[in-house]
């Protein structure tokens, strides 16, 4: 057998024809590949949101406690540290096993399902849908604000609470109220995110939700024996300054950390987490100066958190002076509900979580509305018409409102069958510190 030695124009057909179908199975390949190619995360926008993970636990632990701690009388110190710190801790379980889950996989209009329970599917390579930020960063992030929204309410039903009834509360809040929520604003097949409802750190979601649900704890636990006769005062405003400040520094990873990158519109929520809280303060300290003649660190303080809470929905979509505006109009608004509407009605709002995150926060969330006009220098939506974003701002805070006022009265209910609400009038007037705890915050 004789080997043929091919011709020349037979090799150049061949390598033609190589040549075409190289190019024709290069063209069908490279879309296959760039498809299965996974996602890869930004490590400074990961870097940028570790961060502000961190700075939110900073809220909570130190920052919410203490402030709280010093509002409340020095008998009941330790009781609202370890409500606090337990609670934080149940709602990051909690987080894992089934909230992330609820509220951030598809599902209905108003809850997710049950996907990613336990962190199912997701590796640490993971990257967020959509986004530039590893997954197991954007879960601890949102398991930070898990976390704060039911301590927020906490304070409002301070030193008369069991601690039991409090951890209940925790666990049946979370899952039958936050988490809903969380999906409704925050998740693409959310009914308040079709809508068209802007919350870009949590207005709706965080401060109205503690809001309303301190508000209906306050009211269905009952006052403070002695609440309108006897002297009910904080017992450190050193420890309440402290522990606002660890707020406003903690703050700024939870709005600028919002953007969920590293970038411009982090910058402009951290500018307006600044402009609007100072304005918010000296707004309430200035009205407190007139109308009671001094103002005092408590109300400056006050207004820093409510200047903090009303900015949080338009962090980073409002210009520098609309947030200027909603932190001045928050921080008068709250100071009107905290004194004038709170003495008038008679509700026992300890720590005033639904004068200021409540009110704040609906003074924010319907601002945002407004302000995102890119005529006031707010960065605009698409087909923005100031009317209809306005209207939609009012139907997610009214669906906000009545969402977390009827789930709430039905726990309520539920805690005060199951354990009870209220320590007896003997372990109210000798401090939960000792009753319940069995220890004393302070020897002397």
């Amino acid at each position: 057998m004789t080997f043929k030695r091919p011709s020349s124009a037979g090799m150049l057909a061949f390598a033609a024809t190589a040549l075409s179908s190289g190019i024709a199975f290069a063209q069908e390949a490279a879309p296959a590949a760039a498809a299965a190619a996974p996602a890869v995360a930004d490590k400074g926008d990961s870097a940028w949101m570790l961060v502000s993970t961190v700075f939110v636990l900073l809220m909570i632990v130190p920052g919410l406690a203490l402030f709280y701690g010093g509002l409340v009388r020095s008998k009941n110190m330790l009781s609202v540290l370890t409500q606090v710190l337990a609670g934080a801790c149940i709602s990051m379980i909690l987080w894992i096993v089934i909230g992330y889950s609820l509220a951030f996989t598809s599902g209905s209009p108003f809850i997710g399902g049950f996907a990613k329970t336990f962190l199912s599917g997701v590796a640490k390579d993971t990257v967020n849908d959509g986004g530039t930020i590893y997954e197991f960063v954007f879960f601890a992030f949102q398991m930070t604000f898990a976390a704060i929204t039911p301590a927020l309410a906490i304070g409002a039903f301070a030193e008369r609470t069991k601690f039991s009834a409090v951890m209940l509360f925790v666990v049946l809040w979370s899952i039958f109220v936050y988490y809903p929520m969380a999906h409704m604003v925050w998740q693409a097949d959310g009914y308040l995110m079709k809508l068209g409802a802007l919350d870009f750190a949590g207005g709706t979601v965080v401060h109205i939700n503690a809001g309303i649900a301190g508000l209906i704890g306050c009211l269905m636990v009952g006052k403070r024996i002695g609440f309108g006769k006897d002297l009910l005062a904080p017992h450190s405003l050193t420890l309440t300054f402290t522990g606002g400040a660890l707020l406003w520094i903690g703050w700024f990873g939870f709005n600028a950390g919002s953007a969920l990158a590293a970038n411009d519109v982090a910058g402009l929520a951290l500018v307006n987490t600044l402009l609007a809280t100072a304005a918010a303060a000296l707004a309430w300290m200035f009205v407190e100066w007139i109308v009671k003649g001094h103002p005092s660190l408590l109300g400056t303080v006050s207004g820093v958190i409510a200047g903090l809470v009303a900015i949080t929905p338009a962090a980073g979509l409002v210009g520098p002076l609309g947030g200027i505006v909603l932190g001045v109009v928050g921080g008068i608004v709250s100071f009107i509900f905290c004194t004038v509407v709170k003495n008038a009605l008679g509700y026992d709002d300890t720590a005033d979580v639904f004068g200021v995150h409540g009110i704040a926060g609906i003074v924010g969330s319907i601002g945002t509305g407004i302000f995102v006009s890119p005529s006031l220098g707010g960065v605009g939506v698409t087909d923005y018409h100031m009317a209809t974003q306005v209207w939609n701002q009012v139907v997610a805070v009214g669906v906000a409102i009545a969402w977390c006022a009827i789930g709430s009265a039905i726990i309520f209910k539920i805690i005060d069958l199951i354990v009870g609400l209220r320590v007896s009038a003997d372990k109210e007037r000798e401090g939960l510190d000792i009753a319940e705890h069995g220890e004393r915050a302070y020897n002397m």
